[in-house]
């Protein structure tokens, strides 16, 4: 686990402080989880449509890691008002609990609200030039998402306090950025990005779910009834393990629509297999030891899995 953030290393008026502070709070280490999904979209549309529209992946690539961190920013600032993450004693810093910045003084709550609404304005402004570049249906795209991403715990939506935080995310960063990207290059809604864009969605859904471990009792106390909550720790693996497993099954659709290259079963197949060893920690997740196995593994289960089908999309 790495050291939780402090005013002595991160405040001050300092520019590059200030500039630190601010990346920060996004929770850089998550963007990934948007980042990989567009160049999934991206490879699979260019194969599709037989061109690579450049401007519209880079624009495309920059709003979508804005939204994401918009969304934890903002999420940061409505599970403090919540008193989830105040609460939180079980947390295992820096995948679960929030990025502690209110909660630690390095930025106030009001501060990092406008952070958040300032990162979502700027998203709007790139999505706005995608929408002149490429055609208004990307703004469908990235409403949604973003919508999506901040409805996880903002009042009165609170998805996650509804069990429909997990599908909210699993569709806002993995179906939307992978057939969105998608039909950035195509210009038209493929069901075979829709098809591949589910396994991503439940590699995402699953890093959800694995986080939310350690905070069940922290979350339940303040109302935040997630999947984890609601199912406990032992369901709740089960549900992961059941997500690798149809991870792997989406592939072979993939391969039947001809999205894929034969190749794309073998890494999730192998990630499905090593899921119920990997994921033993979750039954215990008051135990940061024993859960950190099982939250690296899923992180990195959604990276390669999300690159090998880059791989397999360029090669089909």
């Amino acid at each position: 686990m790495s050291i939780e953030p402090t005013p002595e290393v991160l405040g001050g008026d300092d520019p590059l402080r200030i500039l630190k502070r601010l990346v920060l709070a996004t929770r850089p280490g998550f963007l990934s989880a948007v980042a990989l999904p567009v160049l999934l979209g991206t490879v699979l549309g260019a194969k599709l449509g037989g061109g690579f529209d450049s401007v519209g992946f880079a624009l495309a690539l920059a709003s979508s890691v804005l939204v994401t961190g918009a969304a934890n920013v903002l999420n940061d600032v409505y599970d403090d008002l919540s008193g989830a993450d105040p609460a939180n004693a079980a947390r295992v810093y820096p995948f679960t609990g929030g990025s502690r910045f209110i909660q630690n003084g390095i930025m106030s709550r009001s501060a990092m609200a406008r952070w958040g609404a300032l990162l979502a304005a700027i998203a709007a402004a790139l999505g706005v030039l995608l929408a002149l570049h490429a055609g208004g249906m990307v703004l469908v795209f990235g409403a949604v998402g973003l919508g999506l991403g901040i409805a996880y715990s903002m009042p009165p939506f609170r998805l996650s306090g509804r069990g429909l935080g997990e599908l909210a995310v699993a569709v806002a960063f993995g179906v939307l950025p992978v057939t969105g990207a998608c039909w950035l290059q195509t210009g038209m809604l493929s069901p075979q990005a829709v098809i591949v864009s589910l396994a991503v969605a439940a590699w995402v859904a699953n890093i959800l779910l694995m986080n939310e471990g350690p905070d069940i009792r922290a979350d339940a106390a303040a109302g935040k009834r997630t999947l984890a909550v609601r199912l406990g720790a032992p369901a709740a693996r089960q549900l992961q393990i059941g997500l690798h497993t149809a991870a792997a099954g989406i592939t072979v659709g993939g391969i039947a629509t001809g999205a894929l290259h034969p190749i794309a079963p073998l890494v999730p197949a192998v990630v499905a297999l090593l899921a119920p060893r990997m994921t033993r920690g979750a039954r215990t997740p008051e135990n940061p030891a024993a859960v950190m196995p099982g939250i690296a593994f899923t992180m990195a289960a959604h990276g390669a899995g999300t690159l090998w089908l880059t791989l397999a999309a360029a090669l089909a």
